[in-house]
């Protein structure tokens, strides 16, 4: 949908009103089951965050959009993992239902964290 204003015509206050209207209108993809809707979703992956001191690295596993940076805004923490884990810490926590969750809904994993969701001890 092309929308053609000449200069001068809309008030801001009539462009913003445009603005809303088009971002309600459904984008539309083929799939491998024909027509899907996307609520002008954002594309989401799970990641690693990286906090803890200089050289004392600790990562928080974070469902995220992609567009975020990698220590910046997050939509869910899902975990952590401490790779300088010693004695009675835990190296690896994670929610593999709440990852598995967001991969129903489209969320692609990291390589890192595929490997770490692979690795993961299943819960019995």
């Amino acid at each position: 949908m092309r929308l053609h204003v000449e200069a001068g015509a809309v008030n801001v206050g009539q462009a913003v009103e445009i603005r809303r209207e088009i971002a309600k209108i459904p984008v539309f993809f083929g799939g491998p089951s024909g027509r899907h809707v996307l609520d002008n979703a954002k594309m989401v992956t799970i990641r690693l965050a990286r906090a803890g001191a200089k050289k004392r690295p600790f990562y928080h596993v974070v469902a995220t959009e992609k567009s975020s940076p990698r220590d910046g805004r997050f939509i869910e923490r899902l975990g952590h993992y401490n790779p300088n884990a010693r004695g009675a810490e835990q190296k690896l926590v994670l929610d593999l239902a709440k990852i598995e969750q967001w991969q129903k809904r489209g969320a692609k994993l990291s390589e890192r964290v595929a490997y770490l969701v692979k690795t993961a001890p299943k819960a019995a």
